[in-house]
């Protein structure tokens, strides 16, 4: 997801006003700021020919653009660019004097909303908003599902239609599957979470009248209840994996599909897979990561040593990597020793799971 980071936001200004509200800004907050030969100071870079040009250059290089500048001119320029709300970066919108801070593109996704407000009450702006989950002071399914960094099945499509039954005026159930937390004593951050507008449900067994029922849950199944349920997975499940040199990828993925369905996870709660430094290079480890879309995560021995104390010691893994198990400790360390399930050794290959919530 396209969530906004402080040191990759890029500022645009045309106007001398713009210089001194671009240079009152990059004083509180990273960013580079671009602006015309003309108007070049100590701090900026200029555009690249024009402003059009330059944005279209760096259009995907940055999470959040800023335009000190007209409204109208800052959709002419970005609008060719534009692909979607799950891509696009935050654009925010600010005039010369700085009365008034305009969240333009990818609000929720992208983090507009979040930096115009913060970019109003650092310059003391009207921070102006215009998504209708926010002026109608509900919740949101995708920005519920970044604060949770969760997914669910055809994620675009769901977000859309449940965004818009919540708007119109929908009963949303949400239900937090505490049941799927409790080998690691653990329970979601409900607190934490923008719910405004759901309606909390308790007892499955027991539902008042809804439209939908958002589930939020690492199993792999979904409750039998009499509407509609949408399941919310939050990505937190990891995997310590060791295995022989040259192991076929077809094997290593067949048998982290056989641990999560056998305890009953998810496959998409998957967040990261890791290992030791000496398999950094296995291509069924890499391209396991690459088919599951999360990142590859190397720990060295020496790291590992203190968490691999815990583990039963194989000789042959000792001699060869210099610990006496590798998915072992790499899964405590990813977890924060929140392990789940048995460890699984079958044809060269260890895998343990955590969760690393």
């Amino acid at each position: 997801m396209n969530i906004v980071k402080p040191e990759s936001i890029a500022l645009f200004c045309l106007t001398p006003g713009g210089i001194t509200l671009a240079k009152r800004l990059s004083a509180l907050l990273p960013m580079t700021c671009f602006t015309s030969q003309s108007l070049m100071e100590p701090g900026f870079e200029p555009f690249h020919g024009t402003m059009a040009h330059t944005v279209a250059e760096i259009f995907s290089d940055y999470s959040a653009l800023i335009f000190i500048c007209a409204t109208g001119l800052t959709v002419r320029v970005i609008a060719p660019l534009i692909k979607d709300k799950f891509s696009d970066p935050a654009v925010v919108v600010i005039d010369d004097h700085g009365h008034h801070a305009i969240s333009l593109l990818s609000g929720h996704m992208g983090g507009a909303n979040a930096l115009t407000r913060y970019i109003a009450g650092l310059i003391g702006a009207e921070p102006v908003i215009t998504t209708a989950t926010d002026v109608n002071q509900l919740a949101a399914l995708d920005i519920l599902a970044q604060q949770l960094n969760a997914t669910m099945i055809d994620f675009r499509q769901n977000v859309k239609k449940l965004n818009q039954l919540l708007i119109c005026g929908g009963r949303i159930g949400l239900y937090w599957d505490q049941t799927s937390l409790a080998t690691v004593k653990m329970r979601w951050p409900e607190e934490y979470c923008d719910t405004r507008g759901l309606v909390l449900v308790t007892d499955l067994d027991d539902l008042p009248e809804l439209d939908a029922l958002l589930y939020v849950s690492l199993h792999d199944q979904v409750p039998d209840v009499p509407v509609p349920v949408y399941k919310l997975v939050p990505r937190c499940v990891v995997a310590g994996i060791g295995c022989k040199r040259d192991t076929p990828p077809s094997t290593v993925a067949r048998l982290l599909s056989q641990q999560l369905a056998g305890l009953h996870i998810d496959p998409l709660a998957l967040s990261a897979i890791g290992s030791v430094s000496i398999k950094r290079d296995e291509p069924a480890l890499r391209n396991l990561a690459n088919q599951c879309c999360v990142p590859f995560e190397i720990f060295s021995v020496d790291l590992l040593k203190p968490a691999a104390a815990h583990f039963p010691v194989s000789d042959f893994v000792k001699r060869i990597v210099g610990i006496g198990s590798v998915s072992q400790p790499v899964a405590w360390l990813m977890s924060n020793g929140r392990l789940i399930g048995g460890t699984l050794r079958t044809q060269g290959v260890t895998i343990t799971l955590g969760v690393s919530c």
